[in-house]
């Protein structure tokens, strides 16, 4: 059997060392990241075609010995859950190439390599299926992400990369706690047997904050969620595409993979909490992004606003269990994995169209644009789709996966969906405010009137993005069949107490 993911993990991370390779050959670099770009693509098609969407168990399983001392294995797999997000980094990083001429000059070849290794120690993080395996790789995307912004980044890149590094750095050291802890109890690394390893109620509550910072950071949640905006604002256009679409969900899928199914007394002890801190994430940011006049820190607040819908999908699991039935707890959980990939599209597009327009306009303040519709109308027909889908219009994907989650709390909790729903109307205003100054105010400056359309390679990339937006919100089945299988396991796991 081919081995796909063993494929899609390490052939970027080599291409990335070629490419390192061929500092003074740019077009090398250039022809090899294509190239690896366009083999991922292709090992994607088989994968989608031969995954059975009725089955919950790993499918192109892989399994070697790694560190026989530690019983702990070279273990990848993917099932439901993980199948769209695997596609989605591999197409992520396929439009950062294809824009990567037009958005970075310097070291060109040495950017080809960040991306390419985030490429694939990001593929690894959502194919491992050995715990320490996995922290390997979540451990790998720190390094390259930190050079990306302290590289490539603003003026104040050195103090957002080094508050990158410190938040992630050190809630990925209790990461490491808690899973050697588990390891050691279920006698290997393994994480079918750390699934299975019944845990007492107390250490389940120690593990899960263990887990909880270096999750909650990279999601990120409120009160942690203080490094994204700095690091969404110094980084380099890729950068925050990269934020947004991928390094986001890794810390979502981690309570979906680690917290639901391991520790599932404790997710239901903390279940609470992490609800309110989500409602927090998605009202009270969003009042902080209205009050932004920075264009990339307004996009950045609501990322984080966006992402409370996923967490409170996940964890509205038990709120809606408890007064309904697992139906429901599967629509919503269903609905945090699309909101997932749909903010992936919407949230992404926006940075990567932003960055596009920092090239020609090197400013991010709204109230020095205006007038842009007149200037750069291709642009700006593209750049309203991208906000309708952060606000949530119907026929977009950013209204699914919101909606689903909202429908599914509805059944728990009437008060809980009504607070979530605000989000429909706060993200209306900061976006379609932020939307109405830039493209339809009066121009403020001269240098406007000089600013060039999009074309060639960035037009494409940009109608592409438009394209899925509306594909994904029509046929939202592209991701929700994959995941329906795994989904109800999932839900059952959650549910399933494991106390000893």
């Amino acid at each position: 059997m081919i081995p796909y993911l063993s494929l899609l993990t390490g052939l970027p991370i080599l291409g990335a060392v070629l490419a390192l390779g061929c500092q003074d050959r740019e077009a090398w670099a250039l022809r090899i990241a294509a190239g690896v770009t366009l083999i991922s693509l292709v090992l994607c098609i088989p994968m989608v075609q031969g995954f059975d969407f009725s089955s919950s168990a790993f499918q192109f399983k892989e399994l070697h010995e790694w560190i026989p001392a530690w019983n702990a294995k070279y273990a990848m797999g993917v099932d439901g859950i993980t199948l769209p997000l695997i596609v989605l980094t591999v197409v992520t990083h396929a439009v950062i190439i294809l824009t990567a001429r037009t958005l970075v000059k310097a070291q060109f070849s040495k950017y080809l390599a960040v991306f390419l290794a985030l490429q694939g120690v990001t593929i690894g993080v959502f194919s491992a299926l050995d715990t320490l395996l996995f922290y390997c790789f979540w451990e790998g995307m720190l390094i390259p992400m930190y050079l990306c912004i302290g590289i490539w980044g603003g003026e104040s890149r050195t103090q957002a990369s080094i508050k990158f590094f410190l938040y992630t750095f050190i809630g990925s050291a209790f990461l490491l706690l808690s899973l050697v802890y588990i390891g050691l109890q279920a006698g290997g690394f393994s994480w079918a047997a750390a699934v299975k390893q019944p845990l007492s109620l107390m250490a389940q509550k120690w593990l899960f904050l263990g887990c909880l910072f270096a999750f909650a950071v990279k999601v990120p949640m409120w009160p942690v969620h203080t490094w994204l905006p700095d690091a969404h604002t110094e980084a380099p256009a890729a950068g925050s595409v990269i934020l947004a679409a991928l390094m986001l969900k890794v810390g979502a899928y981690g309570f979906f993979r680690f917290c639901l199914p391991i520790l599932p007394d404790a997710s239901r002890f903390f279940a609470t909490p992490m609800l309110v801190l989500s409602l927090i994430a998605i009202v009270y940011i969003g009042l902080v992004a209205l009050s932004q006049k920075d264009m990339k820190r307004l996009i950045a607040y609501s990322s984080v606003a966006h992402m409370g819908f996923v967490t409170l999908g996940c964890f509205g699991v038990y709120l809606i269990t408890f007064n309904s039935g697992e139906m429901f707890a599967q629509m919503a959980m269903e609905g945090a994995l699309m909101q997932m990939v749909a903010h992936a599209f919407g949230s992404g597009a926006m940075f990567l169209a932003f960055g596009l327009l920092y090239m020609q306009y090197h400013t991010r303040l709204i109230e020095r644009f205006g007038g842009l519709a007149k200037v750069m109308p291709v642009f700006s027909a593209c750049f309203m789709v991208f906000a309708l889908t952060n606000v949530g219009l119907p026929g977009t994907a950013g209204f699914v996966g919101e909606f689903m989650v909202i429908l599914g709390l509805f059944q728990g909790h009437a008060g809980v969906a009504a607070l979530a729903a605000l989000t429909l109307i706060i993200s209306a205003a900061y976006t379609l405010w932020m939307f109405r100054r830039v493209f339809y105010g009066p121009i403020q400056h001269t240098a406007v009137t000089a600013l060039q359309d999009v074309n060639g390679l960035s037009l494409g990339v940009l109608i592409f993005l438009v394209l899925m937006i509306f594909a994904l919100g029509l046929f939202p089945e592209m991701v929700l069949g994959p995941a329906h299988a795994s989904s109800a396991q999932l839900v059952q796991m959650a549910l399933k107490s494991k106390l000893i």
